[in-house]
């Protein structure tokens, strides 16, 4: 079955899970945030079969998301690594290992820990308004028909043009 395709959606969630929807691509992602890695690193730390993984690959680095560069140690193998864009997702990485901290994981139960490179722990993500209050999703109102810049803009702050 063909999956339907959000790319024209106007919704920006929409159309961001039509570029990293799906489990495979986020793993692979996250694994990136740690460096560059070569094909077989992903197939040895996800155990995605081979097809699959050429299959997501070959979409992200389409959609801009990854890039291919030739291995550092002059072996024919190449290496992915995340873009700009690639690496901007670090925070929609970040939100849902919170998420799956504070809902999937039980009392006393394992987890693995993220940490800065220093060791320390990392600040909780949370939604805030411009002035910096803490903002909870009835807070919210989503409308729609703004365009790109004006949202930048409001992102930004008064006086920030």
């Amino acid at each position: 079955m063909k999956r339907k395709s959000f790319a024209q959606a106007r919704c920006p969630v929409a159309r961001s899970l039509d570029s990293i929807g799906d489990w495979w691509t986020l793993l692979l992602i996250r694994d990136a945030l740690r460096g560059p890695r070569r094909f077989s690193d992903f197939v040895e730390s996800l155990g995605l079969a081979r097809n699959v993984l050429s299959a997501r690959l070959r979409r992200l680095v389409e959609a801009g998301i990854f890039e291919q560069r030739p291995a550092e140690d002059g072996s024919d193998g190449l290496r992915y690594q995340l873009t700009e864009k690639g690496r901007g997702l670090q925070v929609v990485i970040m939100a849902l290992r919170q998420w799956g901290e504070d809902n999937l994981f039980g009392e006393g139960e394992e987890m693995s820990v993220q940490v800065d490179r220093a060791g320390g722990p990392i600040r909780r993500l949370i939604v805030q308004a411009t002035d910096g209050r803490p903002l909870r999703p009835e807070d919210v109102n989503i409308e729609p028909g703004h365009k790109r810049s004006r949202a930048r803009a409001a992102e930004a702050g008064p006086g920030s043009a």
